[in-house]
């Protein structure tokens, strides 16, 4: 009958040990000698992991639509451009990830068109994977300029995508350097209130001494 006695008391001791390692990293304590800096610097890390996991979702969804709707806005605009075929000068590189044909990626290339009985060269965005000599449609505005296509859903994904990734990866340096940062502070107010306080308690000591 001992032995589970024993047993329950040594698995509420490590309980109490691992809530009390945890209260007094998060300076929840009731030691007298923890100063204000102390508890700021112990809520520093979860409060930056805290409102990083908040703004992920927040980039994300902000992104998402801006992207969309600069691609709403020219897809609107498209409805007053005039299409003209256009003949690929040189081939166009291949994406570096073509996905198996599902993902199609548009680079901008050298060709030659025909607008108001003039010929025109110059840069179009054509299809990726495409050579010289193909035939692309392209888009000119009423000054005969050539226009950016709207992006399939594929692409607006993609690119979300890709933005996303970057925004969030700039978001954790960000907060990394600003928790780095403030725990470099807090240690400098903590040396210099060390030291006004042995500046107060060292002439005692020597009287007493």
């Amino acid at each position: 009958m001992a032995r589970p006695t024993r047993t329950w008391r040594s698995g509420r001791l490590g309980n109490a040990r691992t809530g009390g390692g945890l209260t007094r990293r998060l300076a929840l304590d009731d030691n007298p000698l923890r100063r204000r800096c102390d508890l700021v610097e112990a809520w520093l890390a979860p409060a930056g992991l805290a409102l990083f996991l908040i703004l992920c979702p927040v980039i994300f969804l902000v992104l998402g639509l801006l992207i969309r709707g600069d691609n709403a806005s020219i897809a609107r605009a498209q409805q007053s451009w005039q299409p003209v075929t256009a003949t690929l000068l040189r081939s166009v590189p291949g994406p570096a990830f073509p996905d198996n044909g599902a993902n199609t990626w548009t680079t901008w290339t050298a060709a030659r068109w025909t607008y108001q009985g003039q010929t025109h060269s110059g840069e179009v965005p054509a299809t990726a994977g495409s050579s010289a000599g193909t035939r692309e449609t392209i888009w000119l505005n009423h000054a005969g300029h050539v226009q950016q296509p709207p992006m399939s859903s594929a692409q607006v994904n993609g690119w979300i995508s890709g933005d996303t990734l970057l925004a969030i990866g700039a978001l954790a340096l960000l907060l990394f350097v600003a928790v780095w940062l403030s725990r470099r502070v807090l240690d400098r107010r903590r040396i210099a209130s060390w030291e006004l306080d042995w500046l107060i308690v060292e002439p005692r000591w020597s009287r007493q001494a």
